[in-house]
């Protein structure tokens, strides 16, 4: 139990001192800069489907839930920023979009299968429940801080080389994940590759070309932000680094990695595959020690 709460007291502390450098050049809705409000949404829908979601022992609405989070904090955005920019509107559009994607891609997934085999343990646990849905509040909330910053930002920048390069990397990011997601959705449909893993298409050249997709669209974000911010809004261009991090080191490729040595880890031909394919970044990048 311990663990959990300090856990969630870091994130508060972490997500929070964020959010006050975000601010400094925020927009106010009445008395409030406009990026704290955001800041705080994904946090309050997470906590309250969680007491739901905890009760009756699911996980099904988890990542439904953050997809909803980040659409609602543009449309907190939208409701009450007096005047934005064309950069701004961009950014909200993008960020939507990916989300909607996203977020109907998984949860029909999760309905599919059943369940989502990364919360069997969690979700029994009432603090590491917590735990995540706080963290998933704060992955909605880091990840779009860059863009957060611009969308709310008082200082407008004209459309400059920043813009179109970012808009360029979300384009080539966004392609990546949904091409590398659809071809693992139809390798999963075939009953004959039931129990077995993907080395086609993108999967060939990295063992998880999806993740390398969506931190290539955030870093994309962050550059299209970038000319807008000032002060202690720097601080928000920790969001594409926070995103690598997390489905690097936390939710992404570390647990698929131990899932699939626990899976095919005698199997020589995954063994093969792993030491040949990089874990993320096509064609560079060190492989996992097979040994």
């Amino acid at each position: 139990m311990i663990k959990p709460v300090i856990g969630i007291f870091v994130i508060l502390v972490v997500s929070g001192a964020i959010a006050l450098a975000g601010s400094q050049g925020s927009t106010a809705a009445g008395e409030m800069p406009l990026f704290l409000i955001c800041a705080s949404v994904g946090f309050v829908l997470h906590w309250i489907i969680f007491i739901p979601s905890y009760i009756y022992q699911t996980e099904h609405y988890f990542d439904l839930t953050g997809s909803i989070s980040y659409v609602s904090t543009i449309a907190v955005a939208l409701i009450f920023h007096p005047n934005m920019d064309t950069r701004s509107l961009v950014v909200c559009t993008l960020i939507a979009i990916w989300a909607i994607r996203l977020g109907s891609f998984l949860f029909m997934r999760v309905k599919k299968d059943g369940k989502d085999r990364r919360f069997d343990e969690i979700k029994t646990k009432f603090f590491r429940y917590m735990f995540t849905w706080t963290l998933g509040g704060a992955w909605v909330f880091i990840t779009m801080a860059a863009g957060l910053a611009a969308i709310t930002a008082v200082n407008q920048v004209a459309l400059d080389v920043f813009f179109y390069v970012g808009v360029a990397l979300w384009i080539l990011g966004f392609g990546i994940e949904v091409i590398a997601d659809r071809q693992k959705s139809l390798y999963r449909r075939n009953p004959d590759n039931k129990d077995k893993f993907i080395t086609e298409g993108l999967w060939s050249v990295s063992r998880h070309p999806n993740y390398f997709g969506e931190i290539v669209l955030w870093v994309g974000i962050t550059v299209i932000a970038l000319p807008t911010l000032i002060g202690w809004q720097y601080v928000t261009l920790i969001s594409p680094i926070f995103v690598a991090l997390l489905l690097i080191k936390i939710s992404g490729v570390k647990l698929l990695e131990e899932s699939g040595l626990k899976r095919w880890g005698d199997d020589p031909s995954y063994i093969k595959y792993v030491a040949s394919t990089p874990s993320l970044v096509p064609f560079l990048g060190k492989t996992t020690n097979t040994k």
